[in-house]
């Protein structure tokens, strides 16, 4: 008679989910950190104690003249100011969740989802703030868009150091003294390596979470909450000091449990009462408004703007690919080669 030899339990034989091999479930989640707003640490920010804010803004300037011998006439002038409006908006978002999916859940929810919150208001903020994206109407054009319209804009060329410092150049031509960056992410990657005649290098990476890394000195964020547009813009250098940003209402959140949640018809999508719900709502009253005010070198405000944005090349094929990615030789290349050609064929005749 043959042995049976072969026969055991596996893994297989204690079936799935029935309990006998327990699952271990994380009580950590895998994330990225929650990111600040740049515009929010950039700008210069001011306290609005009503919905509008007028900021005076200067417009012209007193001219002194001089007084033609000793009894001549003195001449008469005047200085003027403009109101700069800031109306605050409001962000909001509502986190419904059923009482049962709270309790029955291995981690707390709410601390996961408030920095998250927290994280979608400043993205927003910057969107609106920088691209125009998604503004409301009383938000200026943002940033980049008004920078192209006054043509404060540089198409980056091969090098990036030089790119950066005649953007500085440009802007105090116009009257701005730049003392700050926001940056498409990864940028400091380009910047590393750099260095100016004097072999001293220009970006000096940040040591610590909270500073900013420098680029020649001033300090630059890349913004990494997505709002950034790469194909708009790769760096902004601005005096950020004309840059303002409103709060009439800090960041609040309110717990929610017996409100009802409608669509814009009126009609009840979740009763939080009656369904067993509670909800995490977050509010945000913020403004934002761009001063481009009269200064000694431009007086002319068609001619000025606080910013400068350093725009990304043409997207086109590598000039040492082609479509299906085998080298080619660029134009210089191909001048050189008929040059070369001609020559030997003369020669040999």
């Amino acid at each position: 008679m043959t042995s049976t030899v072969n026969q055991m339990i596996g893994s297989a034989d204690l079936g799935s989910g029935n309990g006998l091999i327990p699952v271990e479930y994380a009580t950590q989640i895998i994330q990225d950190a929650p990111k600040q707003s740049v515009i929010m640490s950039r700008a210069r920010t001011v306290r609005m104690s009503t919905k509008t804010r007028t900021q005076p803004v200067l417009d012209s300037k007193p001219i002194a003249y001089w007084v033609g011998g000793e009894t001549g006439l003195k001449q008469t002038t005047k200085m003027k100011w403009s109101g700069l409006t800031i109306t605050a908006e409001e962000l909001a978002a509502i986190v419904p969740i059923p009482e049962a999916v709270l309790d029955d859940a291995g981690i707390p929810l709410w601390p996961e989802i408030m920095p998250r919150l927290t994280a979608a208001i400043g993205l927003k903020v910057d969107q609106a703030a920088l691209f125009g994206t998604d503004k409301p109407a009383s938000f200026p054009d943002g940033i980049v868009t008004q920078a192209t319209t006054k043509k404060n804009t540089l198409t980056a060329g091969k090098d990036l150091a030089a790119d950066v410092a005649t953007m500085g150049q440009k802007l105090a031509e116009q009257g701005f003294a730049m003392n700050g960056f926001a940056a498409q992410p990864g940028l400091r990657w380009q910047l590393i390596g750099l260095r100016n005649t004097n072999g001293t290098p220009i970006y000096t990476p940040s040591l610590s979470a909270e500073a900013p890394s420098t680029l020649y000195g001033f300090p630059l964020n890349e913004v990494n909450n997505g709002a950034w547009d790469p194909t708009k813009a790769m760096l902004i250098g601005a005096d950020w000091s004309n840059f303002v940003v409103g709060l009439r209402q800090d960041i609040t959140f309110k717990m929610l449990d017996q409100a009802v949640i409608t669509d814009d018809d009126g009609k009840v999508i979740l009763n939080l009462a009656q369904q067993d719900c509670v909800a995490m709502r977050v509010t945000f009253r913020v403004g934002f408004q761009i001063a481009n005010p009269i200064n000694d070198v431009q007086a002319d405000a068609s001619k000025r703007f606080p910013a400068y944005v350093l725009a990304p090349a043409a997207s086109v094929l590598p000039s040492s690919l082609d479509n299906s990615g085998t080298p080619v030789a660029d134009a210089g290349e191909e001048e050189k080669t008929a040059e070369t050609t001609t020559k030997t064929t003369t020669k040999g005749k």
